[in-house]
């Protein structure tokens, strides 16, 4: 933001254009546009590192997303990534990606803890040109490389809520208590995604905001609406620990109310459990009753979502799960597990219900109280926005010495 005096001084600037130079610099040196890097190694989650999917696109990351919220400000941005989710396909994007080749990948995981000599040496040639530095979580080497290159002008997003489970958490728990404190004590600040990685993190640092930031959506893909079809939605990838069984079963036991048989659930995704949850539901008689639409483009998932009167989540293990920001811009209220790092978001805002175990009880919650929980989540979608989140980040580390 620029200062008041400047504000005041906004008029005069433009009817004298050779006011216009000295204006526009003045902005530019109060952080008003600024020059950020946005360090992302990991741009999606691989379920098997030895058997690498093929990437189609990069644009439908979350991270892509937070980045267009940045540049939608005025800013400009560049992306520093993992060569290793480079798409099969020529891609042409609205910033700077530029992905960096891994090294010693038989220790460095690319789909854990990724590491590139030449990310280090781009970072050490180029990070005067930068305003700000935005990196993905502490537990990276990538984001040690920037904690140690340019720690003032370093923002960590933290996402992870606990120790990662590689080597029984050993790693994660000496990382965590040694290069945390000793190496990232200098830089701007931490912000947190959710209170519980606030609480995480916190354990080992000084350097975390108060505030939390969660990553942001483009909202207008996702239109809201208080008027429902009588239906649920799930919408995950098809593998065990999303859980999608317990979904179709908590149904179940939904379907057998006379008040709510007529519902039906809608499972939107694809994966190797798909002929096991299709055996679920035929073995329950609810062929009628549960759909199966496979993988929809992100319009077509947007609008099932804004239709259906509740978005469902029973995962065992994810914490960040891009869906449930764009069912609550949807004005589709969530029922999810209180694992999700939203949950305590939820809960607060009454946008849905975030239990650690919920059965046909919390459905028929939502169901019954439909049009509350749908308001609610209208009321809070502009929050949701990647520019809301980008602005927020922006304001969080401009305070920070």
């Amino acid at each position: 933001s620029i200062s008041k005096s400047a504000a005041q001084d906004l008029t005069f600037v433009i009817k004298h254009p050779l006011k216009l130079y000295i204006f526009t610099t003045y902005l530019h040196e109060n952080n008003s546009y600024m020059n950020i890097l946005i360090i992302n190694p990991i741009l999606h989650t691989i379920a098997n590192d030895k058997m690498w999917p093929e990437f189609k696109t990069i644009k439908d990351t979350m991270i892509y997303g937070m980045a267009l919220g940045f540049i939608k400000l005025g800013h400009t941005v560049t992306l520093a990534t993992c060569a290793n989710y480079k798409p099969s396909r020529l891609e042409n994007y609205d910033f700077d990606v530029i992905f960096f080749k891994s090294n010693i990948s038989r220790i460095a995981k690319p789909a854990r803890l990724p590491f590139s000599w030449d990310f280090i040496k781009y970072l050490s040639n180029n990070h005067q040109k930068f305003d700000l530095v935005v990196a993905s979580e502490c537990f990276q080497l990538y984001t040690l490389a920037a904690s140690i290159i340019c720690p003032s002008k370093t923002v960590i997003w933290q996402e992870m809520n606990l120790h990662q489970r590689i080597m029984l958490k050993i790693p994660s728990k000496i990382w965590h208590n040694v290069v945390v404190p000793i190496f990232m004590r200098q830089i701007r600040c931490i912000i947190p995604r959710s209170v519980s990685a606030k609480e995480f993190i916190s354990q080992y640092t000084c350097r975390v905001s108060s505030q939390t930031v969660d990553h942001g959506i483009d909202i207008d893909k996702f239109p809201a609406s208080i008027h429902k079809k009588r239906q649920l939605i799930s919408s995950s990838r098809l593998i065990v620990r999303k859980g999608v069984d317990g979904i179709i079963r908590n149904f179940n036991c939904l379907h057998k109310i006379t008040e709510y048989s007529d519902i039906k659930l809608i499972i939107a995704g694809r994966g190797p459990e798909e002929s096991n949850l299709r055996k679920i539901v035929s073995d329950n008689n609810l062929n009628e009753y549960v759909e199966f639409v496979g993988f929809l483009p992100r319009h077509e998932l947007g609008k099932m979502i804004s239709e259906s009167m509740a978005l469902l989540i029973n995962t065992s293990q994810d914490l960040n799960i891009v869906s449930i920001p764009e069912s609550i811009s949807a004005g589709t209220p969530v029922l999810t597990t209180s694992l999700t790092a939203l949950s305590s978001f939820i809960n607060t805002n009454k946008l849905g219900i975030a239990k650690k175990t919920w059965t046909e009880n919390e459905m028929i919650d939502i169901i019954n109280n439909n049009p509350v929980y749908s308001e609610n989540c209208c009321n809070i979608r502009n929050q949701l926005s990647s520019q809301y989140a980008a602005q927020k980040i922006i304001d969080i580390a401009m305070t920070q010495q």
